[in-house]
């Protein structure tokens, strides 16, 4: 028996929002209406939603959209946890990122999102032996969304990547909960020694635009690391480091900076 939509809310308020915002953006823009309602419109659940919109966008003359859809949808309904993790990168990218209005905007305009999402299949993929195929999936995310992460790399929920162009995140990275980050960003090695090699970074980091992270190092929870920065020792909890290579140049000056995404150094240089 189908459900009603106060039903469907009330199970998943996210997708409710997203399927409402989607009937208001059509009779806003009805030159959009079949994209809108092939992205969304015309599926009963987020996973769905989003398994199309990967297989759309990393579909290619070596390997189509159908087969791509049918992977993803495997791999949202082998682990709930994946569409659980979308919906808290669809609501911190709502929160922090000033220029989205809406939920309906990241899962159909925004390619930080959408990678981030590509990606979390590609890394169920590396987790069930299919390694070959991840691989694949790391390669035409690189190549359509400008987005490198290695499908073995660990990143937890409520990611904001913000503009999303050169982001580059190394095997044996480790990305905590309620991370936020800029355009090209760089967790990467040191060189070309084997092993675990990539920094872990902890809950609530932020991480301005072009820092490079390198090595098997910690960033504490709830640090900041500037724009521009090269980062090559860890750095402690609820710090801000900043320069080339960093120091710490003073406290993280709030809670949550991840959230607050506020990354003016204030009198600490």
């Amino acid at each position: 028996m189908a459900k009603t939509r106060a039903e469907v809310a009330n199970l998943d308020p996210v997708w409710s929002r997203i399927t409402e915002e989607a009937e208001a953006a059509v009779a806003d823009e009805p030159l959009l209406g079949g994209l809108v309602h092939s992205s969304i419109l015309h599926h009963a659940t987020m996973e769905r939603a989003l398994a199309y919109r990967i297989a759309l966008k990393l579909s290619s003359g070596e390997m189509g959209e159908q087969l791509l859809s049918e992977i993803a949808e495997e791999a949202y309904s082998s682990d709930p946890g994946l569409g659980q993790a979308a919906r808290a990168d669809l609501v911190a990218v709502f929160e922090r990122d000033p220029a989205c209005h809406r939920f309906l905007q990241p899962i159909m305009f925004f390619k930080g999102y959408q990678a981030m999402q590509a990606y979390r299949v590609a890394h169920w993929l590396w987790r069930e032996g299919r390694r070959d195929l991840a691989y694949f999936l790391q390669m035409r995310i690189s190549e359509h969304f400008g987005v490198d992460i290695h499908p073995a790399a660990r990143v937890g929920k409520g990611i904001m990547i913000d503009h999303a162009h050169s982001i580059v995140i190394g095997e044996t990275a480790v990305v905590g909960d309620n991370v936020s980050m800029l355009h090209s960003v760089t967790l990467g090695g040191t060189g070309k020694a084997d092993g675990d090699r990539h920094p872990k970074i902890e809950d609530g980091v932020l991480i301005g635009a072009g820092a490079k992270v390198l090595g098997n190092i910690t960033v504490g929870h709830c640090s900041r690391i500037a724009a521009g920065s090269v980062v090559l020792h860890d750095v402690p909890a609820c710090k801000t480091v900043a320069g080339v290579p960093a120091r710490i140049v003073g406290e993280a000056g709030c809670d949550q900076p991840s959230v607050m995404m506020d990354q003016v150094i204030r009198g600490e240089l």
